[in-house]
């Protein structure tokens, strides 16, 4: 099996993450290019995948992080007032949303994972 560099696996899950997010209407997808610190919370959850993580365990890290940079809770997506609709457990997550979660995972796994 061909494993790819961590900077192609990255770079395909921030892709892929950003084509959902815009197929879903999402107000404010990510942009075409990460600015570093996406690019370096994204190896992290490649990093996370590659040791063993779940895509629950991939959302519950996502929330501590969203977390601790101030976002909270709110019904709509808004990096102004830093509030998102994802901030619940992960069960009470849309299913599209899981499948996000999901997408990112088998996509680590596709390329970088044994």
């Amino acid at each position: 099996m061909t494993v790819f560099p961590m900077e192609t696996v990255v770079a395909v899950c921030h892709a892929a993450n950003r084509a959902l997010q815009t197929a879903l209407g999402d107000p404010w997808p990510s942009p075409d290019v990460p600015a570093p610190w996406e690019r370096e919370a994204t190896e992290a959850s490649v990093r996370e995948v590659l040791a063993g993580a779940t895509p629950e365990d991939l959302h519950d890290a996502w929330c501590t992080l969203k977390i601790n940079d101030g976002w909270r809770y709110g019904a709509r997506k808004d990096p102004v007032a830093k509030t998102h609709p994802c901030l619940v457990p992960y069960d009470d997550l849309p299913e599209t949303e899981r499948r996000k979660d999901a997408l990112f995972h088998a996509i680590v796994r596709a390329l970088a994972g044994p």
